[in-house]
């Protein structure tokens, strides 16, 4: 949700706006999709270390904000990229007889967006299932520590590593549990919110 307060609203200037060098921030963008996060946390580690860090001095390592902060970042170009895609794909004719009506920038803005929210959609459950998965982030800037950095999948990798194997097992259970739950409520509500208007117009 929080990538998705800055992500969306870079993706709808970029996709709205002509401007030289946006092949260029696409491609960068693009790009970042596949940034390994192993890279991405020892970045951040080096970003919150307490002792040569420049954000030191917050005192972020080790705590539940840099993890969010962590897989916020790492999510941000899968949402841009794939909400771009989505509003491009949108006829630039709603923008045009949006104006014409006397709409304002900011409110063809949203007409572009609320024919596009199906493909912005799809950008979270991407974002989220990308993120929800994450390794490298949350050890570097969370660490292990139990019952307060310790996510489901450090936890998985921490019992292996002891050899409970029945834990870790357990654990990953819950974790594909979370991941096919939320994905099946996130597709019927969209599969709801596509019927909705050909059921209204039947009644």
């Amino acid at each position: 949700m929080i990538a998705a307060l800055w992500g969306i609203p870079i993706a709808t200037l970029i996709a709205m706006n002509s401007f030289r060098g946006k092949f260029l921030v696409k491609t960068i963008f693009n790009s970042l999709i596949g940034i390994p996060t192993v890279a991405l946390g020892f970045l951040l580690f080096l970003t919150f270390s307490r002792e040569k860090g420049p954000l030191g001095f917050l005192g972020l390592l080790y705590t539940p904000t840099a993890i969010i902060i962590g897989e916020a970042l790492l999510i941000t170009p899968i949402i841009v990229s794939l909400a771009i895609t989505a509003i491009e794909a949108v006829d630039p004719e709603i923008v045009n007889l949006a104006k014409t009506l006397g709409a304002s920038e900011s409110q063809a803005s949203f007409a572009v967006l609320k024919e596009a929210l199906s493909g912005i959609i799809l950008a979270g459950v991407a974002s989220f299932n990308r993120a929800i998965g994450e390794l490298g982030i949350a050890q570097f800037v969370g660490g292990f520590i139990a019952g307060y950095t310790e996510l489901l999948t450090t936890g998985i990798w921490v019992e292996l590593q002891i050899g409970n194997i029945e834990t870790s097992i357990a654990l990953m259970i819950i974790l594909l549990t979370l991941v096919f739950a939320i994905n099946l409520a996130l597709n019927i509500i969209q599969r709801r919110r596509k019927w909705a208007p050909l059921l209204y117009s039947e009644t």
